[in-house]
This record gives C-alpha cells, structure tokens and sequence, in this order.
C-alpha cells in the first residue's frame, strides 16, 4: 500500500502527457506583422493560436476558409425561391385535380388552357434562374 503512494503521489488533477512539450519560444512580430498573422490566423479556422503556428512552421498545411455573405445569401434566396416553385407545382396538381371535379369537360379545358399558358411563362423562368445560377457559379465560386 505504501509503494502504492511513492508511486503515485498526486491522485487528483490531469493525467500527465507521455511527451509535453516543454520548449518554449518567443518572437516579436511588428505592428503590419502581426496584423497579417491575425488575418491568417482568422482565416485558417484553427481555434487554438499555438497549434496554428506549429502548423506554420512544420508547414503542415494550412487551411483557410472564406466566407462569402453575398454567396451564403444568394444560395438561401435560390433554396427559398425552389421550395416555393415546388409549392406552386403542388398546387398546380391540385387546380387541375379541382378542375377536372367540379367543372364540365369543356370548361376545364378552358382554364387549363390559361393555366398552360402560365405554365410556360414559370418554365421560361426556371430557365433563366438555373442558367443565372450557372453563371453566378462559374464567376464566383471557385472548386
């Protein structure tokens, strides 16, 4: 029991690392600097500064994110514009569905007639939209 204790004195707190590291350095970095490390820094998406720069100096590859709002804006507008066009398709199926029910043959024709129509300006739309996207993809988004 007594061997037990010399062994392992401290019982509480952290485990000890197998290899901490103990070497410590120090630089000094001026004002534009330190300004273009914190920009790098930022942009890498590392959380811890120390792990960053060991990745800096090992060259381990850096990564750095850009966030672009314009882009994260005009996807959310794009998901939110393509739900609603599939809600129109679903109420599409539904007037036609109503049509066919309450009206006679010929009337239904009719309006499906009209509806045609506005089906055609909304694919002429979809159309536009996807090759809008296209270009907004291959001028901005970078794979």
């Amino acid at each position: 029991m007594e061997s037990e204790e010399k062994k392992n004195p401290h019982k509480g707190g952290r485990p000890t690392k197998i290899d901490p590291a103990v070497h410590r350095y120090s630089i000094s970095l001026t004002e534009e600097e330190n300004a273009r490390f914190l920009t790098l820094f930022e942009t890498s998406g590392m959380h811890v500064m120390a792990h960053f720069i060991t990745a800096c100096v090992f060259q381990k590859g850096i990564k750095t994110v850009k966030i672009d709002k314009a882009t994260i804006d005009y996807y959310m507008r794009l998901t939110s514009f393509y739900s609603q066009f599939r809600a129109v398709g679903v109420n599409y199926n539904q007037v036609v569905k109503i049509l066919y029910q309450k009206f006679s043959e010929k009337k239904a024709s009719a309006y499906l007639y009209k509806l045609e129509k506005q089906t055609i300006e909304l694919v002429v739309l979809s159309k536009k939209i996807i090759q809008l996207t296209e270009e907004f993809e291959l001028k901005h988004l970078k794979k």
